[in-house]
């Protein structure tokens, strides 16, 4: 696929997303080429994580051969013209959505969060299914061996992954609960944490083996990372506005307009690759303090 091709489409920001993720699954597969070049991945349980990487990356943005729904959220909140069921194709979701934004519980800062934390929600699930998908097949190649030097899957292998797919499965469940009580509460003032990202890796620090000056460590770092992660959402607005600036400029024909919407669209494009690929690295980062294998860094 060409970059014309790409750029039909994706999004602006969703380009400039595919960038950060691209860069550091390029730079997790050059950490396990050196792993393997000391003997430290003969059973092939990194490399198979790397596969799930790509094919998550691949199916995040639709370049898996399979029909992708958008999900922004910002023009879902805004233009109210879309009913959700397609976007979160999920009837359990589809009806807590409805009811919470109907409720009049939520201001529109309140309702563009609890929206985000719809997605993340779904997003989690889709990975989920990829991971299952992956499993289900390893599985089938491991069942229909006919000799081991043909291709060989050890035990551990598909024990590890199914371990992974108990812990998002868990994960799901929580954030469904997490959902079905902002939705018929609302958010409760003195919450900790705003993002639904940040808020997962709090509830996984405090199940995990820290100690109570550990524990307080993690939250204020997570306190700086939410910050980070909200300063990226901002910069992707900002890239949505230009955008559509640079559309409604380059239609006009007004050149010297043009060019200067173009160096801040550059700019801000730039500015959003570099940012995203540090909120990825940071939350690939804090997962692995929390989780004895890690969420995959593909879950922003």
């Amino acid at each position: 696929m060409n970059r014309g091709d790409l750029s039909l489409q994706l999004s602006a920001v969703k380009i400039a997303e595919l960038h950060s993720d691209l860069k550091i699954q390029e730079k997790d597969e050059l950490n396990w080429k050196k792993l393997k070049a000391e003997g430290l991945d003969d059973d092939g349980e990194k490399e198979a994580k790397l596969r799930r990487s790509l094919n998550v990356i691949l199916a995040k943005y639709g370049l898996d051969g399979k029909k992708k729904t958008e999900t922004e959220d910002s023009n879902y909140i805004k233009d109210g013209t879309a009913t959700g069921n397609d976007i979160l194709n999920d009837p359990r979701l589809e009806k807590l959505w409805n009811k919470a934004k109907t409720s009049g519980k939520f201001s529109e800062e309140e309702l563009e969060n609890l929206w985000r934390e719809f997605v993340h929600h779904k997003e989690k699930t889709n990975e989920y299914n990829i991971l299952l998908d992956t499993v289900s097949r390893t599985e089938e190649i491991h069942k229909n061996v006919i000799s081991p030097d043909e291709y060989e899957i050890k035990e551990d292998i598909l024990h590890s992954k199914h371990s992974d797919l108990k812990e998002k499965l868990r994960s799901i469940n929580q954030g469904y609960e997490r959902l079905r009580k902002l939705s018929h509460e609302g958010f409760v003032s003195g919450t900790e944490f705003i993002q639904p990202r940040v808020n997962d890796l709090w509830d996984m620090a405090k199940t995990a083996n820290f100690s109570d000056a550990e524990l307080e460590s993690f939250k204020e770092e997570l306190k700086h990372f939410e910050t980070k992660l909200e300063k990226h959402q901002h910069y992707k607005k900002q890239l949505e506005i230009s955008h559509e600036k640079l559309k409604h400029i380059a239609e006009s024909g007004d050149k010297e307009h043009l060019t200067k919407s173009k160096e801040k669209y550059n700019m801000l494009t730039d500015k959003i690759k570099e940012l995203g690929y540090k909120v990825k690295k940071h939350l690939q980062d804090l997962t692995s303090r929390v989780s004895k294998d890690g969420l995959n860094h593909n879950e922003l």
